[in-house]
């Protein structure tokens, strides 16, 4: 708490180390919640240099913390490799940052490039990949209804949930057998 409510750029590093680290999802959100409170370039410049980490979490807390700090100068810093992290986690995160920092004229290739996640995961997963399509808007439809063509059988029920999602986007995402 006071690392945010009395911010000094001395707590950057420290704590960064302890986002990559902690276990703690709500102690984590304070830390992120300390990060945004110090000086914004210094900052953005840090935890763009932590997507190159090779701690799953702190890949992903960089990426959180991109989101939070809303910085459209961070978009190239979020790779393939990113949106398609081995780690559920770092690639959740990887896709609802990614849709929330993409400048307009990129959304197109980046719902292409995410529709290669179709089928991925468990529901969890499947859900997250869906609502980042629903931020996508237009060209989110357009990738998943492309997808309704794939040959594999998941890659189809999840496109198929995902334009149900974004036609209803207070719907319930679910996964039906009869849309393969």
């Amino acid at each position: 708490m006071t690392a945010g409510t009395d911010p000094d750029d001395a707590f950057l590093e420290p704590l960064l180390r302890r986002c990559a680290v902690e276990p703690d999802f709500s102690v984590r959100e304070m830390l992120t919640w300390a990060l945004t409170r110090l000086s914004h370039q210094s900052v953005l410049d840090r935890v763009v240099a932590e997507l190159d980490s090779p701690v799953d979490q702190a890949r992903s807390q960089a990426l959180h913390t991109l989101s939070k700090l809303r910085d459209e100068r961070a978009w190239p810093a979020i790779t393939s490799e990113h949106l398609h992290d081995a780690n559920d986690e770092v690639a959740r995160t990887a896709w609802r940052t990614a849709v929330g920092l993409i400048p307009d004229p990129e959304r197109g290739a980046l719902a292409d490039e995410l529709k290669l996640e179709f089928g991925r995961g468990d529901i969890d997963v499947q859900r997250s990949l869906a609502r980042a399509f629903v931020e996508l808007g237009d060209v989110g439809e357009k990738a998943a209804q492309a997808s309704l063509l794939a040959a594999d059988t998941a890659v189809r029920m999840h496109a198929a949930a995902t334009i149900r999602l974004i036609d209803d986007p207070e719907a319930t995402f679910y996964l039906d057998p009869g849309d393969a």
